[in-house]
């Protein structure tokens, strides 16, 4: 199964080289998105030679991944990968999401609550309720709606490419649903961050992230 690893990056100087060194073990296509990083990203991925787009305007996560997706459809992939530029999805973890691809699934997500209890926190509060909103949206159970490690198939490459309109990881998840697409969790570990500042660490971001998600869910999907 011809597949592209998406990863978008935004001021990850100091994880993108080790990220890149362990995903290349593996062989797969890789195009980094570099997001108008303030940081010297930029000139790291030029001196390594990465394969990578410079945006010409910061457009945020969904527009990047959009840009990423609109890449392999234009190139004819079969699979999609998306995974972080901070490291926190192991590229081992890679071919479990295409094998669940290649079983006839359409849209798999890398989940840390498949087989795991998830752990009480304010954190672990969000998500929660997005689960809960998504179930009554779509009578479907998903324990980790905020993943960023998923796999597409070629349907929902090509549907993303035509029509991509998604605030997160959510609401794109209610979208699928409603459509009748097969949605499938597998588990993963995801690491920590080791280096630099995650863009849920300001308090402010992740409750706007949470109205802005809870939003879109409740009235546009």
């Amino acid at each position: 199964m011809k597949t592209l690893v998406i990863i978008p990056c935004y001021n990850e100087s100091e994880n993108i080289e080790a990220l890149i060194g362990n995903l290349s073990k593996y062989g797969y296509d890789y195009l980094i998105i570099n997001d108008c990083s303030k940081d010297n990203t930029k000139e790291i991925l030029r001196k390594n030679d990465f394969s990578h787009l410079d945006l010409p305007i910061n457009l945020g996560l969904a527009g990047v991944t959009r840009v990423g997706i609109k890449y392999a459809a234009d190139h004819d992939y079969d699979c999609v990968m998306c995974i972080d530029g901070d490291g926190q999805h192991p590229p081992k973890y890679i071919s479990t999401l295409i094998d669940a691809i290649e079983e006839g699934n359409d849209y798999v997500v890398g989940s840390r609550f498949v087989d795991e209890k998830k752990p009480w926190s304010m954190r672990m509060l969000g998500s929660r309720l997005l689960c809960l909103c998504i179930k009554l949206k779509t009578g479907k159970t998903i324990s980790d709606p905020t993943s960023g490690m998923r796999a597409l198939g070629k349907k929902v490459i090509q549907d993303f490419a035509d029509s991509m309109n998604f605030y997160a990881e959510p609401d794109a998840l209610c979208y699928l649903l409603h459509k009748g697409y097969q949605v499938k969790e597998v588990q993963v570990e995801m690491k920590e961050r080791e280096a630099g500042e995650s863009y849920f660490a300001n308090p402010f971001k992740s409750i706007y992230f949470m109205m802005a998600t809870l939003l879109s869910i409740i009235f546009i999907r």
